[in-house]
């Protein structure tokens, strides 16, 4: 899909990935409503565009989760734009340490896979009608491995990689495209999280990321993500290793486990060694 001429919205947009993938967007030629939960973040980020690209995206405070409030942004894009083309489900939280408890695990399967779910319901009826759309999903590479620390972030973005499977394979054929993101360290503050977090098993959730491969900019992988979309391109993966890291956990699941336990226990001695 060319997204030049098309109407986006773009969640967890007031910085970060979402900023970026924004960004990109508007420089590309898109239309954008600029979602976060935190307004003065999306704000910034639209009034850094406004010069350059006048009218091209619009700034809305919204908790992307909330059923009501999704839908409030896809009107909010009709008036301002008309239908929306494409959806970005970006934002996202860490999660508790360790097991956590039933707020946390709520907050993070609402964020990170319900919010998903929830726009998906609005939009998708009215993409099939049309016979065409486009919902991008930012998952995680934990979502394809896992993630040392947190259970809750881990099995949520698990459930996203699941659900954008699903929506590709029942609705691909009627015209809409799903793509789905899984990188591993990108310089944000949900990565430094854990590190932040003065809990031992905390930072070796952030030094596993962090030890596995290059940290990119946001930008860059704002620019991955639209060729991806260009390109109708399933999975996006910025760290291309993570891909031999997925066949390697496939091929061997037993040693894949035995070998995550033996990189948690480093980790682990290390952030107690501080």
């Amino acid at each position: 899909m060319q997204v030049a001429g098309k109407n986006a919205i773009v969640t967890g947009g007031g910085g970060g990935i979402g900023g970026a993938i924004a960004d990109r967007l508007v420089r590309a030629g898109a239309r954008v409503v600029v979602a976060d939960l935190n307004a003065d973040a999306a704000a910034a980020v639209v009034a850094a565009l406004e010069p350059e690209f006048p009218g091209a995206a619009v700034a809305v405070g919204a908790d992307v989760a909330d059923t009501d409030r999704i839908a409030e942004l896809i009107v909010r894009c009709e008036t301002e734009f008309g239908p929306v083309d494409l959806y970005f489900a970006n934002a996202g939280v860490m999660g508790g340490i360790g097991l956590g408890d039933d707020k946390d695990w709520g907050v993070t399967l609402d964020v990170n896979l319900n919010a998903h779910i929830r726009a998906a319901r609005l939009l998708v009826p009215g993409w099939v009608e049309r016979g065409e759309g486009y919902f991008v999903s930012t998952a995680s590479a934990a979502g394809l491995l896992t993630q040392i620390g947190s259970a809750a972030y881990s099995v949520t973005k698990h459930a996203a990689v699941g659900f954008a499977e699903w929506l590709s394979v029942t609705y691909g054929d009627a015209g809409i495209r799903v793509s789905c993101l899984c990188p591993m360290g990108v310089e944000t503050a949900l990565l430094r999280a854990g590190e932040h977090s003065g809990d031992t098993l905390g930072m070796a959730a952030t030094r596993a990321v962090t030890s596995a491969g290059a940290v990119l900019t946001p930008d860059e992988v704002g620019e991955l993500v639209l060729a991806a979309v260009d390109d109708e391109r399933f999975l996006i993966l910025p760290h291309p290793e993570v891909l031999d890291m997925y066949r390697r956990k496939g091929a061997d699941y037993d040693r894949w486990l035995a070998g995550m336990r033996h990189y948690q226990a480093r980790l682990l001695e290390s952030a107690g060694g501080e």
